[in-house]
């Protein structure tokens, strides 16, 4: 079962709620995503904490309704 793209937005907010997120759907099936998401909750933050966080934000979805998802996380400049 696929996620919808908002979907995936809306958890994140929730979690980080000033993140700047672009998503693209790699695949056009809903099952495979590519973000990048900036928010001054990474400050300070490796880069493994950071994505970390994003996947607590997705509440158990990566790997099941989410197949895939590849990150790149940054802070505001």
């Amino acid at each position: 079962m696929a996620m919808q793209q908002s979907e995936i937005e809306s958890m994140i907010l929730e979690a980080l709620p000033d993140a700047v997120i672009e998503i693209q759907d790699l695949a056009g099936d809903g099952d495979h995503y590519q973000a990048k998401i900036t928010s001054s909750a990474f400050e300070g933050k490796s880069m493994v904490q950071q994505h970390q966080m994003v996947y607590a934000a997705l509440k158990g979805k990566m790997g099941g309704e989410l197949h895939a998802l590849a990150l790149t996380t940054a802070t505001p400049k």
